[in-house]
């Protein structure tokens, strides 16, 4: 599983996810990619089999770019535990991910390898997202100024 190596706090307050996406929000390695649209917390072991099922399905063909990594704290306390003593210990490490985010890019592989193998992967990640090409987010932008 991903998670840091060392952080500079042990714990974390749980933050917010609203607005969009400011960085990570195009295509810069691969042809074709995964987008958020709508915020949630990836944890680290669904990132992981996102990144299993593209890499089964192309089969040692084209390369995969993970462009998202888990590093917030999820904390939680044991299952019927009484209020107060404290913060819980650390159970998972989540990636948090607002709308317009790419969180995979793959390139080397034909569209229609490409779009299902991150049809597969889609299926792993709790958000609902959606697949784009380069070109599409491209043009995309410029419509929009």
């Amino acid at each position: 599983m991903l998670m840091p190596k060392r952080v500079k706090r042990r714990k974390q307050f749980r933050g917010t996810m609203k607005g969009k996406a400011l960085r990570g929000n195009t295509i810069s390695y691969g042809e074709y990619g995964i987008i958020a649209t709508e915020p949630c917390w990836i944890r680290s072991n669904q990132i992981e089999a996102a990144r299993v099922a593209m890499t089964r399905y192309i089969k040692r063909g084209g390369k995969v770019w993970i462009k998202i990594f888990p590093d917030k704290p999820i904390t939680a306390k044991p299952a019927e535990t009484r209020m107060g003593s404290g913060k819980g210990t650390v159970e998972y490490w989540a990636a948090v991910v607002k709308p317009g985010r790419v969180m995979f890019e793959i390139a080397g592989v034909s569209e229609e390898i490409a779009r299902e193998a991150l049809r597969l992967a889609m299926h792993k990640l709790p958000c609902k997202c959606k697949i784009v090409s380069r070109a599409e987010l491209e043009g995309g932008d410029n419509s929009e100024n």
